[in-house]
């Protein structure tokens, strides 16, 4: 039976490449919130991201992607999604989605220490490589670290914790 996996963890923990190597590796569809914000929405931002804008475009993404990976798995095709889903409220709504159509879903915790994260936030920021969907500043790496909410006992229990930092 096909899955859902969600991909989650902070900004520079490897998400993005992580999530290109199991789509290869189990044969699944990726669906990666970066690259359709940078592709529907960067030519329309003025100025810095303001995070309201970005959450409304978000939103509208995401129930897009929900509605592809869904043919996908009535298709028996996996579906990975790179949401970033950085509060439980928000890894909730897929639960809740998932449970709803009686799918299949685990959450990947993609985890690597601060410093390390932020250095590749840098190089990725410089080299504007193949993971390049928007420059990220400090303040914006910062605000991202103070919305996370690691998984609870409970949510621990569903998630498969990844290191890239080792």
């Amino acid at each position: 039976m096909a899955k859902i996996i969600l991909i989650s963890g902070l900004v520079g923990a490897g998400k993005s490449t992580y999530a290109r190597e199991l789509e290869t590796s189990i044969g699944a569809i990726r669906f990666s919130i970066d690259e359709w914000m940078s592709t529907l929405f960067s030519a329309d931002q003025v100025g810095e991201i303001e995070y309201e804008w970005a959450m409304e475009r978000i939103g509208r993404i995401e129930r897009q992607i929900w509605s592809m990976a869904e043919k996908l798995l009535k298709l028996d095709i996996p579906a990975i999604l790179d949401l970033g889903l950085l509060q439980r409220e928000h890894r909730q709504k897929f639960y809740d989605l998932a449970k709803a159509q009686n799918f299949q879903i685990e959450t990947h915790l993609i985890e690597a220490d601060k410093a390390i994260r932020w250095k590749r936030v840098q190089t990725r920021n410089k080299e504007k490589g193949e993971t390049f969907s928007l420059e990220v500043n400090s303040e914006m790496f910062e605000f991202c670290e103070g919305l996370y909410e690691h998984p609870d006992k409970d949510e621990a229990k569903m998630c498969k914790f990844i290191r890239t930092d080792r």
